[in-house]
C-alpha cells in the first residue's frame, strides 16, 4: 500500500469559524492527510513560518486585520521565503488577480469552493509542482557545482602531473636499487600512495556526480571510492 500523503498547511484566515470548516473538509479528503496550522493575521503566519520552515503550503485570505494578504504575501517574499501560496478570496477579482500573479503566487480560490475537492487537489498539486521545481534546482545546482570541481581538477592535474610523474620515476629507481630494508619498506609506500592519488584525480576528471559521504561532524567529502555509483 502507497504510504499516505501528509501535507503541512498554514492556514492565514482571520474568521476562525471559516478556518475550522477548511480544516474539516481538507480532513474528509482521502487522498492525503493535511496538517493545518491557523494563524488569524500575517504577523503571526509570518512568525509560524519562522518557527516552521518544513511549511508546505500557505492558504493566505486576503482580508485580514492590519496587513492585508498580498501585503502579507509580499513580505513573505521580501524575506525571500519560497513556500508557495494559494489565495482565498470571496469573489474572483480581475485587477486582484493580476496583483496576485505578480508576487508569484500559485492559484486563486473563491472561498465557496472549500467544500468541493477543488481546495484538496489544487493544495496536492501545488505541492507536487513545487517539489518538481526544487528538485530541477538542486539538479541545476549540482550539475554548475560539479563542473567548478572539473574546471578546478584540469587545473590541478595539469600543475601535478610533471612533478608526479618526477617521483614516481625516482622512487621506481630507488626500488630497483634496494633491497628488502626498511627504507625499501618507505619507498613502497611512497609509491603506493602516489598511484592512489593517480587513480583519484582520474576519477575526479571523470565525475558525473557529487554525491558526497560524512567526513568530520558537519563536514562532507566528495565520495571518491571505487564503489561510489557513476552514472
Amino acid at each position: 500500500m502507497d504510504e499516505k500523503i501528509i501535507a503541512r498547511v498554514l492556514l492565514v484566515e482571520d474568521n476562525k469559524d471559516f478556518a475550522n470548516l477548511v480544516q474539516q473538509f481538507l480532513k474528509r479528503h482521502p487522498g492525503a492527510t493535511f496538517d493545518v496550522t491557523w494563524s488569524a493575521n500575517g504577523r503571526d503566519a509570518l512568525k509560524e513560518i519562522e518557527t516552521k520552515p518544513e511549511i508546505d503550503l500557505i492558504l493566505m485570505d486576503f482580508f485580514l486585520p492590519g496587513k492585508n494578504g498580498l501585503e502579507v504575501t509580499r513580505e513573505i517574499r521580501d524575506r525571500g521565503i519560497a513556500i508557495p501560496v494559494v489565495f482565498l478570496t470571496v469573489n474572483k477579482d480581475f485587477d486582484l488577480a493580476v496583483e496576485v500573479l505578480k508576487l508569484g503566487v500559485e492559484d486563486y480560490l473563491v472561498k465557496e469552493e472549500i467544500s468541493t475537492p477543488v481546495l484538496p487537489k489544487t493544495i496536492l498539486s501545488v505541492i507536487e509542482r513545487q517539489s518538481l521545481r526544487n528538485e530541477l534546482t538542486g539538479l541545476e545546482i549540482s550539475q554548475k557545482r560539479l563542473q567548478v570541481i572539473q574546471e578546478l581538477v584540469v587545473k590541478i592535474i595539469s600543475e601535478l602531473r610533471s612533478p608526479m610523474t618526477g617521483m614516481r620515476i625516482g622512487v621506481d629507481g630507488l626500488l630497483d636499487t634496494h633491497g628488502e630494508d626498511n627504507l625499501r619498506a618507505y619507498l613502497v609506500i611512497i609509491r603506493d600512495n602516489l598511484i592512489r592519488m593517480e587513480k583519484k584525480m582520474v576519477r575526479l576528471r571523470e565525475l558525473k556526480t557529487d554525491r558526497t559521504i560524512p567526513y568530520i561532524r558537519d563536514i562532507r567529502m566528495l565520495d571518491l571510492s571505487d564503489e561510489a555509483p557513476q552514472p
